[in-house]
């Protein structure tokens, strides 16, 4: 979970919205524990005041103001989906299994209680309909099971709220308790060691600098973990990314749906190891959003924070 925080904070930085969170387009090496991010094919640049389409995402994590029908939403629709997959991960099956798009709502109103209307004001400004049955949220500790670290449930519950500016960014999700076992230089896998985690760019520590001091381990202070160039940012980054087909090119530009996509002055910049850009793999104009078949490996949930 710590390497997609990671991968949508990198993103984010340049207004690129993944939108389409979900375990399938997470891939993760069994044998590295190098977790990447795959599929672009419904990503985009998201320019504020620009419509975007609603019906967008895979449809059990799609986040509420998409299901009310919001054409100028942000980059937290993907806060909110890697909030499902994290307790999905935490419950083995998914947390909001709605069968429709209506039902989909119903089964985030089970949990998080009838949104006010102010909520619903900040998911959708536009949305004219309120006549929501009144349900009290369901508290989160019982929504998991017992033996749930209560740093995993603060996190989720901070991830899967209604007003879309109050979820945490990816990079304070970086920054949270849950994954501060990672941050201790103690800390191994059962096969080895974790994979390179802090290697952070120029870039990713430009983000928010107030969060540096949580995101770089005690023990790293003072060590050169700046990437400056466009090289690999160490040894064991796998991250180089072919310029071919693949919707970015390593002289920083990208292309992303309809949107063409320069990050100025951050050519030097190498991605985090997490990101992995693809093409549409469901062919053109198709998106196949409402297709659920959300088998989660062994190897995630067991390695769940990394």
């Amino acid at each position: 979970m710590y390497q997609l925080f990671r991968a949508l904070a990198y993103i984010h930085s340049f207004g690129i919205c993944h939108r389409d969170i979900k375990p399938q387009n997470l891939l993760l090496d069994p044998e590295t524990s190098v977790l990447k991010l795959c599929d672009f094919g419904s990503a985009k640049q998201l320019i504020k005041g620009e419509p975007n389409v609603s019906y967008i995402c895979s449809r059990y994590y799609r986040a509420p103001e998409l299901i009310f029908g919001a054409i100028d939403y942000t980059c937290y629709i993907d806060v909110w989906s890697s909030g499902c997959v994290l307790a999905e991960l935490l419950l083995g099956q998914p947390i909001f299994p709605g069968e429709s798009g209506v039902d989909q709502l119903v089964e985030i109103i089970k949990v998080l209680g009838t949104p006010s209307r102010e909520q619903i004001r900040q998911m959708n400004p536009n949305y004219q309909e309120f006549r929501f049955p009144q349900i009290k949220a369901h508290p989160w500790h019982k929504v998991f099971r017992n033996r749930t670290p209560p740093m995993a449930i603060d996190l989720v519950c901070r991830l899967l709220d209604y007003t879309p500016a109050t979820r945490l960014t990816p990079l304070e999700a970086c920054a949270h308790a849950f994954f501060d076992e990672l941050r201790d230089p103690d800390t191994r896998l059962p096969n080895g060691s974790l994979p390179p985690l802090f290697n952070f760019s120029q870039q990713e520590l430009n983000i928010n600098q107030t969060l540096n001091p949580r995101l770089i381990p005690t023990h790293m202070h003072g060590q050169q973990t700046v990437a400056t160039s466009g090289n690999v940012v160490s040894s064991t980054n796998s991250a180089t990314i072919s310029a071919s087909a693949t919707g970015v090119n390593t002289t920083g530009t990208s292309n992303v749906n309809e949107k063409s996509i320069t990050p100025t002055n951050h050519l030097t910049n190498t991605p985090p190891p997490s990101v992995l850009p693809t093409t549409n793999m469901n062919g053109p104009g198709e998106n196949n959003l409402d297709e659920q078949t959300t088998t989660t490996s062994g190897d995630a949930l067991n390695k769940d924070r990394s």
